[in-house]
């Protein structure tokens, strides 16, 4: 041997290769198709499912939330239409030319807030319960139709009077409709409009 011969590396050879790969059924592990039945059934999975499901809104089952979650919900809702309503009433009196009166504002808010907030309470608390959505369907409509009616035939100091809680009133009535009752109570605003002939863009 030449002392510039090296010895000559020997290959590693990969333990996986020596490892005979055999499907499971030449494994031994085809288990017939009764037999994999009578094991599901005895170990109970099948029975436990229907113990543990996931609550959905409106399910009769489920656990109901606190009085402090249902507050804080409603409040939610209270603060934006709240804002609504004030911003309403100031619009109404810039339609009209009408410098704001601020006293009379201020009482109309201290009067209308608490009212606002218990019917939104209430109506949020039950709004899944399909007889209130009936209900909301119809106030919905006869409000939208009442607020168009008078936006377009009657006396400003009426308007001032009625309209902006009546749009208030109305934009939260859609908002707790399903979709399919908020679209058809605008379609059913829409008829009102077109029975009574009333140009909304003149």
């Amino acid at each position: 041997m030449s002392p510039s011969s090296k010895p000559r590396a020997r290959k590693s050879k990969n333990p996986a290769d020596e490892i005979p790969l055999k499907r499971p059924e030449e494994a031994g592990l085809n288990i017939p198709e009764d037999e994999q039945w009578r094991l599901i059934n005895e170990s109970g999975v099948l029975k436990n499912a229907g113990k543990y499901r996931v609550p959905r809104p409106g399910d009769e089952n489920a656990e109901p939330d606190s009085l402090g979650e249902e507050i804080f919900n409603a409040l939610l809702l209270v603060t934006p239409c709240s804002f609504l309503l004030l911003m309403m009433q100031i619009l109404i009196y810039n339609q009209y030319g009408q410098d704001v009166n601020y006293k009379r504002l201020t009482d109309k808010m201290i009067s209308g807030v608490p009212i606002l907030s218990i019917f939104i309470f209430y109506t949020s608390r039950y709004k899944r319960d399909y007889r209130l959505q009936r209900i909301l369907f119809l106030m919905a409509t006869a409000v939208g139709s009442r607020t168009v009616f008078l936006a377009k035939q009657a006396s400003y100091l009426k308007n001032i009077e009625q309209t902006p809680p009546l749009i208030t009133l109305w934009v939260y009535l859609i908002v707790q409709l399903d979709l399919g009752l908020a679209v058809l109570s605008l379609v059913g605003v829409g008829a009102f409009v077109w029975w009574k002939d009333l140009n909304l863009f003149h």
